[in-house]
Formats: C-alpha cells, structure tokens, sequence
C-alpha cells in the first residue's frame, strides 16, 4: 500500500458527520410508510444464497459507550422469552426461504453469549429446522471475554461455529474503567489461545479509538499486543461520541475524550502498526492476513459491504432476525421494531415484527452500486461502471457529485481520468466523505451520523 499522507489540516476540511455506508441509502431513508408484501417479492427474486443475521439485544453490564441496540440484566430467562419470539419470527420466513441456502450466519448484539449454552444450542437448533444451512456456511458470533467461559467457547464450536469475534475496544485499565468494561487482558489472550486450539478457522478481535483518556503511548500497548495475539482479522472502530441519542454515553465526560487530531493519531499510530506487522488494510476500519477470505475478496475485486460491515457475501441478500434487525434483499431494505415490547407484541399478533422500510429506486441502485465500489475497493471504472447501469454520460448523470470532488482531487485524495476514479492512499482516510459527494439523501440527516475521524 502506498503511503498515507497524515495532515492534520484535512480535519477541519473533511471530517464531516457522514454515514458508514453499510447501505445506501442508508437506515435513516426507511419509512413507516412500507408495504411488508413487497419483503416476499424480494426474497423470490433473490440469489439462492443469503445470509443471516440474528440481533441478541442483552447484555449482563452497561458499557457507556455502546450505542447499539442493548437491554442490561440479569435475568437470564428472559432470554427464553426472547428465544420463543424468535422461533416464531423463523417459522414465519421458512416457508419464503424455503429453495434457498444460508452461507453466512452472524449473531451480534448486545452480547450474543449472554446466552447459556442450552439458549444457544435451543437458538442453532431452531436455526436448523427453519432454514437450509450450506455445510461450509460461516458461522460467527460476536463474544463478550467476560460472559464467555472456556466451556460455552467450546459449546459453539460443537455448535458449528468457526468464526469469533472478541470485542477488546482498550487494554488501557484507566480506559476501561471510564467506559464500564473492565477485563483481564490475560483472559483475552486465553481466550484468543483457546479459540486456535479449538478450530476456529477466523479470530477477530474489535478495537475503538476515540475512547476517553486514550493516548498515543497506552494505545500504542494496546496495538502492539493485539499484533502479538496475531488475529486473523482486526476491526478498528471511531469512537461515535453522541449522547444526545445514546444516553449511557452520558457518562462520559466530554473533557475526557481526544479531540479529532488526537484521534488522527491514534488511528495513523494503529494503520502504520498493524500494515507494518503484514496486515492488508482492507480500508476505514478493517485489517486482514492477506491470506484471510476478507483480503483474499478484496484481491479479487469481490468485496462487498452490508449492514454488518465488509464482507464476503451479497451485499444485497441478508435477513435480520430479532428486535432492531436490518434487512436487505433485492433492493429492499426492511427493518424490525426497536423496542423490544413493539417486537414482541407483533409477534403476538401474527406478523413480522416490521416498523418501516424502504425500496430502490433505479437512481438509489446506480449510486448504492458505485459507493460500494469505492469504499470496497477505492477504484471505479467509469466505462464499464457507465455500461453496466447504461448511462449515457456519467459524469452529466454525476454533475453534482463531480462538483462536491473538486476540493478531494486538489488536496490529492481522489484522482478523476476519463476513464475511471482513483482514490488515493491518503483518501481511504476520508473515504466515508468522498463516498458522500455521491450520497443524494446526506443533507436531510447529516447531523445525525458522526464524524468520519
């Protein structure tokens, strides 16, 4: 990879409030206004091949600065309660996924391994009485170190699992008290040790810099002993500071947090790391073996980008199961309610949990399209991207965005030719921004994303 001009300058210039684009358009587009018939026209026209996704909303402790959809306690049998209402939802979509193939199958969160290993071995075997699972499917799961004990790690193995993600966000113990979530980091390297011995087939370990009193030396501990730990994959997360929507993030004093060129550096100090240590960047927060699906997809010019991030799969073939999931098959998006009574109470009635949702138009297609090439990839061909969606002139049908360029092409972070877009190792920095010069919806909700850096 080419070098990466760190300018502190282009922050003020660019570090605008813009989305992550795990779709486009992004979540902030769905409307109440939705019509659930069109989720069964979508699945029929869909690949043979989709993925899952499954949302467990609990968590046993508050950590403050998550922002994802959560309920803390200790109540384990609500779980159970949870679990009944899953099984129903399944029930539900078997009979539209009945001639199709499961070859992914994520469980995120809250803390997917809130769950026992009797709720998790109930979940995988309703799982498999609804749907058709590939034998070479990849099976992951998000894994808090603290509620997963050696035996549940085992368990998910003889479950099928072979993918795990540990979320280890700071080794810093003055970071991890300001953020309510103390853990050993000789758990986390037993954990990562144990997970190898087992078989698991993918290790990926979360970070987040950003985090309150993070500096470039404690975060430098951190980085050096992640390396040392050797995961398969690495994700390395901005920090998104907005407590007026998240109000555990409340807790967080302001003054604690690094500004944005202190976040620069912790992030450049993170990149230059993990390179120099043969991790293939795959671009805004991701890192790879080179030998890892993930790189290896990127090589080949064949990764692409959903509501779980990068990935190996369809970008447009995934159903989310569970309160707060995020659909996108056949170029409709549909989400289920985010409370967890709403949830529950739809189910009570019959139906799909759906609170809103939204359909591409031909336009939303040709800009989805040309933001998943760019952020996966960071190149686009302009003829043959021009061919493919049959356009006549691409950059009459761009005119707006081309204008919006201007500033990235003279600071060296785009390069236009005739015949194609280049974002430049400088610009994958700021590719959220660019890829927003394309973004027709931005400026009705700018404010409520967070800022690329």
């Amino acid at each position: 990879m080419q070098s990466i001009k760190w300018d502190p300058k282009l922050i003020s210039k660019y570090n605008i409030n813009g989305p992550r684009y795990t779709s486009y358009p992004t979540a902030l587009a769905l409307s109440s206004n939705f019509d659930p018939a069109q989720i069964q026209a979508a699945i029929k026209q869909s690949l043979s091949d989709l993925s899952l996704y499954l949302h467990i909303p609990f968590c046993h402790k508050l950590c403050y600065y998550c922002g994802c959809n959560k309920l803390v306690t200790r109540h384990q049998h609500k779980a159970d309660t949870y679990l009944d209402a899953l099984a129903q939802e399944m029930a539900r979509y078997a009979p539209l996924l009945s001639n199709k193939r499961i070859n992914q199958l994520h469980l995120g969160g809250g803390t997917p391994t809130f769950l026992t290993e009797v709720q998790l071995s109930r979940l995988m075997a309703l799982l498999q009485h609804n749907f058709t699972i590939n034998s070479d499917a990849e099976i992951s799961i998000e894994i808090d170190p603290r509620s997963c004990s050696d035996d549940k790690l085992r368990h998910l193995r003889t479950l099928g699992f072979n993918r795990v993600s540990f979320g280890v966000q700071d080794l810093d113990e003055k970071v991890q008290i300001a953020i309510n979530r103390v853990q050993d980091t000789d758990l986390i390297r037993h954990q990562v040790k144990l997970s190898r011995e087992l078989g698991f087939s993918s290790i990926n370990l979360d970070l987040i810099y950003g985090l309150p009193f993070q500096q470039p030396a404690s975060f430098a501990e951190t980085v050096d002993e992640i390396i040392r730990l050797n995961p398969d994959r690495i994700s390395l997360f901005s920090y998104a500071h907005l407590p007026e929507r998240f109000a555990a993030q409340r807790k967080i004093a302001n003054s604690s947090l690094p500004d944005a060129p202190l976040k620069l550096e912790l992030m450049q100090l993170a990149i230059e790391r993990f390179v120099a240590a043969g991790y293939q960047f795959i671009g805004m927060d991701h890192f790879a073996r080179p030998d890892d699906a993930l790189a290896k997809a990127q090589q080949a010019g064949k990764l692409q980008r959903n509501f779980q991030g990068y990935t190996t799969a369809g970008q447009d073939a995934l159903i989310g199961l569970g309160v707060s999931s995020i659909s996108q098959v056949s170029g409709v998006l549909w989400q289920n309610s985010k409370e967890l009574p709403v949830y529950y109470a739809a189910i009570g009635n019959g139906q799909l949990p759906i609170e809103r949702g939204f359909s591409l138009n031909n336009d939303d297609k040709i800009r989805a399209a040309l933001i998943s090439q760019l952020i996966c990839h960071f190149e686009l061909d302009i003829e043959a991207f021009s061919q493919q969606w049959q356009l006549n002139s691409f950059w009459h049908y761009f005119a707006e965005a081309l204008e919006r360029l201007q500033p990235f092409m003279e600071d060296g972070l785009v390069e236009v030719y005739a015949g194609r877009i280049k974002v430049t190792a400088s610009g994958r920095l700021w590719v959220r921004s660019i890829c927003a010069c394309f973004d027709a919806y931005l400026a009705q909700g700018q404010q409520r994303y967070s800022k690329v850096v």
